[in-house]
């Protein structure tokens, strides 16, 4: 293979990528309205100055993300929402840069607290010596970040992560560039929300602990409890009423 085609090859992946996050960012923060006929091929080539192939390679990422489809002799419309591939990092990271929305936090925090207190608890008693040693150090990290030696948010997210890791689960370890993505934007509401700069890092240590003691139970209690106090701040805020108990 030459280096001329190579080249061509990376240029053409990196154009698809670029065009794909144009797009799909354009859709998710309502640029195309639902249901609309998508801009014809020959205009968005026109527009990004591509040639075809690569311009279908972008609508067809979009397509399996939910967010476009193509109909025989109707052209290629924008999908609804409910349509949405949600579970999609990039999907999530663009509804993101929406108007913000309490409801949209609420709903993900909710699947949060289905999934990290059952990882806690698979954490403790599947994880390996290194992964907890990883969960230790972002707890490191978060009480570094209290004295101002390193940033609050990365560390707690690298905490978070580190967990749904040593789980060892293959689909809760898929579900951290999700976590991450939402984590990013909610983290700094929910300390705004409970009046600090940032996480308690003694309420993380108390789920840390408790895993690298080999502890189950207490691991889910104290990660249930952790992610319901966010999400309760979440719901306070959006003046939500949870129903049941």
């Amino acid at each position: 293979m030459s280096d001329s085609f190579s080249r061509s090859n990376r240029e053409g992946r990196n154009l698809t990528a670029t065009i794909t996050q144009d797009l799909g960012r354009a859709i998710v923060t309502g640029r195309f309205s639902n249901g609309i006929v998508f801009p014809y091929e020959a205009e968005l080539c026109k527009q990004y100055g591509v040639s075809r192939p690569v311009l279908r390679e972008a609508v067809k990422m979009l397509t399996a993300k939910g967010l476009l489809a193509a109909r025989p002799r109707q052209g290629t419309s924008v999908q609804p929402e409910d349509q949405w591939n949600l579970l999609d990092p990039d999907v999530l990271h663009w509804m993101l840069e929406r108007k913000f929305s309490i409801e949209l936090m609420v709903d993900f925090t909710e699947v949060r607290l289905a999934i990290e207190p059952r990882a806690a608890a698979l954490a403790a008693t599947l994880g390996t010596e290194a992964q907890h040693a990883r969960i230790m150090d972002a707890i490191e990290r978060m009480v570094a970040a209290d004295a101002g030696d390193d940033d609050a948010l990365a560390a707690d997210i690298a905490f978070h992560v580190a967990v749904l890791e040593a789980s060892n689960n293959r689909f809760f370890r898929q579900f951290t560039d999700l976590a991450e993505a939402t984590l990013r934007f909610s983290i700094r509401r929910t300390n705004a929300y409970k009046g600090v700069p940032r996480a308690s890092a003694a309420e993380h240590k108390a789920v840390a602990d408790a895993i690298v003691e080999h502890d189950p139970k207490r691991a889910q209690h104290e990660m249930y409890v952790l992610i319901e106090g966010a999400l309760n701040l979440l719901l306070d805020a959006g003046g939500h009423i949870r129903q049941g108990g």
